[in-house]
């Protein structure tokens, strides 16, 4: 995956997430390979960091999330984290989470570009909820998916119960939650937790392909839609269409709308800036 410009002068400290703008897409890279990327508290704040970014940075349009070597995310590293100064009292591990694992997954579900998952290698735990929170997922088809948490006697955290109903249904997410067995990248993809499976060698490419696509698309469109869609879920049907009709309202003020009209009225392909 692209990992020069930025990504090749970084800091040490940025060592483990390589971050590289190429023609609009933001490539944010895990790079602990040897850890299978497990994530520690310095490269959850890295990741958010560089999300937030990219929602204030026109000229990032689309974002791809990937990761190093065998692993896309093993789950949480909690040997970087804060040391704890005192005695853990009630309230501790909900603000751990809330302030932790909760803050990542919010960061992709509200980032204002599409992200895709490139997903290299297994993901596990809050690395497999990383991946699912994310607007599009291909896999290498050596991929796995593993709900780990029921096998070391935890309830899933990062969104899991969020996220999985929503997207396989209850039964299916119980399923995956309740065993924690590893499921293939092409079963994820019959179950709908992926888009594409592609051999491994082919995933940068599709990436690109896809994000390149996006990066090429009007955005501001783009990311309304991505707020009516995670938001479709959670209100009724008077709250949907409200929204939906807030989001044309303000979609309809971008110069990517009236070039797209135009492009069509004229026959033409549109061209779409971004904004």
């Amino acid at each position: 995956m692209p990992v020069s410009g930025e990504a090749a002068q970084a800091a040490p400290r940025d060592a483990t997430v390589l971050h590289a703008l190429d023609g609009g897409v933001s490539w944010i890279t895990l790079n602990r390979p040897e850890a299978m990327n497990a994530v520690t508290w310095d490269q959850r704040e890295r990741i958010i960091a560089l999300l937030a970014d990219a929602s204030a940075d026109p000229d990032v349009r689309a974002v791809v999330l990937t990761a190093t070597g065998r692993g896309f995310c093993a789950g949480a590293d909690l040997r970087g984290a804060p040391a704890q100064a005192r005695e853990r009292v009630p309230g501790d591990v909900s603000r751990t989470i809330r302030l932790g694992a909760q803050r990542l997954i919010a960061a992709v579900l509200d980032c204002e570009k599409p992200v895709i998952a490139a997903v290299n290698g297994t993901a596990a735990g809050i690395g497999a909820h990383l991946a699912f929170a994310c607007d599009l997922v291909l896999a290498a088809d050596t991929a796995k998916f593993i709900e780990v948490f029921v096998r070391r006697g935890l309830v899933p955290d990062g969104g899991g119960a969020y996220l999985l109903p929503r997207l396989v249904g209850p039964q299916r997410a119980k399923e995956l939650m309740f065993f924690g067995d590893a499921l293939t990248a092409a079963d994820a993809e019959r179950m709908g937790l992926v888009n594409r499976t592609v051999p491994g060698g082919e995933l940068e490419a599709l990436a690109k392909e896809w994000a390149g696509r996006l990066a090429a698309g009007p955005t501001r469109a783009l990311a309304l839609t991505k707020q009516l869609v995670n938001a479709s879920l959670d209100g009724d049907r008077a709250a949907a269409f409200a929204a939906e009709a807030a989001a044309q309202e303000i979609n309809m003020t971008t110069r990517d709308a009236d070039e797209g009209v135009a492009a069509f009225v004229e026959r033409r392909t549109p061209e779409y800036r971004g904004h």
